[in-house]
C-alpha cells in the first residue's frame, strides 16, 4: 500500500508534466504565428474597384474616389491593391482596423500606401490586419507617358469659380505651373502653401500658378470654403477629369503638377505632392534661360553687355 506522501508525490509530477506540456505547446503556438508582412500597393475601395478592368482603367478618378467615400458610408472596407505579375492582387483591410480610423482610410483612399500587418485568407479573399501604414509618393500609372509628353503643348479648356470658360493657352507668354487637386485630396491641401509661396514670389517675373480641380462647378460652395480655409491666391478652374490629366502626362491619383514654357510646352512634372524648393529650382532655372536669352539678343544687336540684376 502506497503512503499518502508516495500519492501526493505521483501527484505533483503528475501536474508538472501537464504544465510543461502545456507550456511547450504555448510556445509552440506562439512560435508559430503568422509573421508579419509588409504590402505596397495602391490603397481603393474594395467593392467599386470591380467596376471597371483596371488593367486598362487605372483606379483613382472622381468618380472611384466618390463611390469609395459611399462605401465607406456602409462601412464597407477599402483594400491594398498590389500589383503582381499577372494584375493585381486585394488584401481588404480587416473591419475593426477600418472602423478604429475610417477617416484616415477615406482620407489616403487612391493614394500609394505601404501596410504592415498579418495576412488570412476566407472565403477566396485576402485581409490584413494592419499594424502601421504610411503613404508613398504617388508615381505615374503609365511611367512610358511622361517622356512623351514632355515637349508637348496640349491645352486644357475649363470653367472658372464664376462658370466663365478659362483655357491655358491664353496663359501663353507666362511659366504656368498647373496644379491638379481636389478638396477631398488630403495631401493637395499640404502643397497649396508651397504653391500660393511661389505666386507670389515669382508673379512679377511672369509666372502664374493655376489650379485645376476635380471638384465639378456645383462643387462650388466646397470650393470655396477650401480656397479660403487654404488661403489659394490664384486661379481656380473645376471640372478636370482623368483623361484631361493623362494629356499631361498625369494621373489618374491626386495631386499632380506640370510647368510649362512660356510658349505653353511641357517642360516637367511632378506626379505626387510637390515642395516648395522643387518649384522654385524649376522656376529659376527657367528664369535663368529667359535672362541668357535677353542677353544674347542683346548683344547680337548691340555687341558684348555686361549682365546686370538692377531693372533699368
Amino acid at each position: 500500500m502506497r503512503s499518502p506522501n508516495s500519492f501526493y508525490i505521483r501527484a505533483t509530477q503528475l501536474l508538472l508534466c501537464v504544465a510543461m506540456l502545456a507550456g511547450g505547446i504555448a510556445v509552440q503556438a506562439q512560435t508559430g504565428k503568422t509573421q508579419p508582412v509588409t504590402l505596397q500597393g495602391q490603397l481603393v475601395c474594395s467593392l467599386c474597384w470591380f467596376e471597371a478592368d483596371r488593367k486598362t482603367t487605372p483606379y483613382g478618378s472622381p468618380a472611384d474616389i466618390e463611390c469609395a467615400k459611399d462605401c465607406a458610408g456602409k462601412n464597407i472596407p477599402p483594400a491594398v491593391a498590389v500589383t503582381e505579375a499577372d494584375g493585381f492582387k486585394l488584401y481588404v483591410i480587416e473591419a475593426k482596423d477600418f472602423q478604429k480610423h475610417k477617416a484616415t482610410w477615406i482620407d489616403y483612399v487612391g493614394q500609394r500606401v505601404e501596410v504592415t500587418g498579418r495576412t488570412r485568407s476566407k472565403d477566396k479573399k485576402d485581409y490584413v490586419a494592419v499594424d502601421e501604414l504610411r503613404l508613398l509618393p504617388a508615381r505615374l500609372q503609365d511611367e512610358s507617358q511622361a517622356p512623351s509628353v514632355v515637349g508637348s503643348e496640349p491645352d486644357l479648356a475649363l470653367k472658372d469659380l464664376f462658370g466663365i470658360e478659362q483655357r491655358l493657352s491664353g496663359y501663353r507668354g507666362k511659366i504656368v505651373v498647373l496644379n491638379f487637386w481636389a478638396t477631398w485630396c488630403v495631401p493637395c491641401r499640404q502643397e497649396m502653401p508651397d504653391l500660393a509661396a511661389i505666386q507670389n514670389e515669382y508673379a512679377a517675373l511672369g509666372v502664374q500658378v493655376i489650379g485645376a480641380a476635380a471638384d465639378s462647378l456645383g462643387d462650388r460652395p466646397k470650393v470655396m470654403q477650401f480656397v479660403k480655409e487654404t488661403k489659394i491666391n490664384f486661379p481656380i478652374w473645376l471640372g478636370v477629369t482623368t483623361a484631361d490629366m493623362k494629356r499631361f502626362g498625369l494621373g489618374p491619383a491626386l495631386p499632380g503638377t506640370a510647368i510649362l514654357s512660356r510658349e505653353g510646352k511641357i517642360l516637367w512634372l511632378s506626379p505626387t505632392v510637390i515642395t516648395h524648393a522643387a518649384l522654385k529650382k524649376q522656376i529659376e532655372s527657367l528664369l535663368a534661360g529667359d535672362a541668357r536669352a535677353v542677353k544674347e539678343i542683346a548683344e547680337r544687336t548691340h555687341g558684348p553687355v555686361e549682365a546686370s540684376m538692377v531693372p533699368s
